[in-house]
């Protein structure tokens, strides 16, 4: 831990753009990506670790359903609900201390979480998990382009960035599976106390020491509230809508509601004089295309990471690490491509075609999937489609170098929010939707007769083949939204 650091520069005045620290060294912005990418890696893990250790919380603390899906909803409501206004705080008073302050919250509360006996002192953990996981995961992005501006270099980084994103779902839930069986799921969350201490004593040294013109400079507080309450308010009235309906008064009323407050947003933002989102930003077509097409791409592939585990379970008769070692090739193959093929074919045919090509790929990953069988093998049926998990190792960094493309200086922590606040709206859409979806249709064909098997199976073949189609409107956003660019240029408007 004897690399350089880059030093602090002086604090820029109101309204001014930030100060910058002199360059770091190689070795320095490498050891601050991995520091990023563990960061981002405990956020997912904890997504994933959690889904597979479920029916043990739930025994242990008895839980109602209604009680259980809030160990995952508080968490996803503070984290989505608090990126943007994270992101733009890290503007304004510096990354670097957003991230330190985000990880500090998010392993504390960690061990809140598995110290926990009742549900009320889980779901607040959860909660609280969720709001440092938003505080760190909204400048991560932002810290790594500010860092890496040679754009070979920055292809890489957001390769490694991507790939532990994509990967640790996977490895998520193998670890969960083994913890919960061996050790009891307290320790899903009590793993996170030595991962982010180490962090923490890692970023410190090798994080730039950058300094934001204060929050006098756009401490939007009326347009913080807005968007903050909008965007929580959302999120949860689509995880609802599973238990409410799609049509009923709670889910329509709240819905409603958050989309007036959005709309309220977006008028602040439009004659505030310090805004919390200028909206030069979303004039961008690439950050504007980019977020879109997360959006429509992660409420897609839902349907693979969690309805092909649910598939092992609930029809193959797998267990919970059973299910996560079946779905390591992915993580594999996903990882092959990343880091060794992404970055470079960017360099090549530029960052839009390689999306497309990886968006291909998906699209013909989820029509197969549509032809699982219910009494499958999956050494046979499902072991061959894992090699078309190349397309998230080409997409997923394509992407986000494209929704990071037209970040400035002063902007990038704001993006970077942005970037993970679509992320996450696509996400609990996904779920709400697309599980809905699954369980109507198998329902349905339960009640008309079909056996268990092949009634759960026709509901993942719909979620499937409603998944295949988002990403054909995803393509389609890309093609025709996303400008076409230069092979290794990172287009700023």
């Amino acid at each position: 831990m004897s690399a350089p650091l880059p030093s602090s520069a002086p604090t820029s005045a109101p309204g001014s753009a930030p100060a910058s620290a002199p360059p770091a060294t190689a070795r320095t912005r490498g050891l601050a990506l991995g520091v990023i990418a563990t960061g981002l890696l405990m956020t997912v893990l904890d997504g994933s670790i959690v889904s597979v250790a479920m029916p043990a919380i739930q025994n242990d603390l008895g839980l109602s359903p209604a009680g259980l899906s809030w160990v995952v909803n508080a968490y996803l409501i503070a984290f989505g609900g608090l990126l943007l206004l994270a992101g733009r705080l890290g503007d304004l008073i510096g990354r670097r201390r957003m991230f330190l302050a985000g990880t500090a919250v998010f392993t504390a509360s960690s061990v809140l979480a598995g110290a926990a006996g009742s549900p009320t002192l889980l779901i607040t953990a959860r909660f609280l998990q969720g709001a440092g996981s938003a505080m760190a995961s909204a400048v991560g992005l932002g810290i790594l382009v500010t860092l890496f501006t040679e754009s070979r270099e920055r292809t890489r980084a957001i390769a490694v960035f991507s790939f532990t994103g994509a990967a640790g779902a996977s490895i998520g839930q193998v670890l969960g599976g083994v913890l919960t069986d061996t050790v009891g799921w307290h320790w899903i969350f009590l793993i996170n106390l030595p991962i982010g201490v180490a962090t923490l004593l890692v970023a410190v040294r090798v994080l730039p020491a950058d300094r934001g013109p204060g929050l006098g400079a756009g401490a939007d507080a009326i347009g913080a509230v807005l968007v903050t309450s909008g965007v929580m308010l959302g999120i949860y009235s689509v995880v609802e809508a599973g238990s409410y309906g799609w049509l009923s008064a709670h889910t329509l009323g709240l819905g409603a509601l958050a989309l007036v407050l959005l709309a309220a947003f977006v008028v602040r933002q439009a004659t505030a004089r310090t805004p919390l989102l200028p909206l030069r930003i979303l004039r961008s077509r690439s950050v504007s295309g980019a977020n879109l097409v997360q959006m429509l791409m992660v409420a897609a592939l839902f349907s693979f990471q969690i309805l092909v585990a649910l598939y092992l379970q609930r029809v193959l008769g797998h267990g919970a690490a059973a299910t996560g070692l079946a779905m390591l090739p992915a993580a594999v193959v996903i990882g092959a491509v990343s880091l060794g093929v992404s970055a470079r074919l960017s360099a090549r045919i530029g960052d839009r075609n390689v999306l497309l090509l990886g968006i291909a790929l998906l699209i013909a990953l989820l029509g197969l999937l549509t032809r699982l069988p219910a009494h499958g093998h999956y050494a046979t049926d499902l072991l061959p489609l894992m090699f078309l998990c190349a397309g998230f190792g080409l997409a997923l960094p394509a992407l986000t170098s494209l929704g990071m493309s037209g970040a400035g200086e002063e902007d990038a922590g704001l993006v970077s929010g942005l970037f993970n606040t679509t992320q996450q709206i696509g996400m609990a859409a996904g779920v709400a939707v697309l599980s809905t979806l699954a369980a109507s249709r198998t329902d349905t064909l339960l009640a008309g007769g079909s056996g268990r098997a092949e009634a759960l199976t026709g509901g993942y073949h719909l979620a499937f083949a409603v998944g295949g189609g988002l990403l054909t409107a995803a393509f389609v956003v890309a093609l025709t939204v996303l400008g076409r660019t230069r092979p290794g240029v990172h287009p700023r408007g």
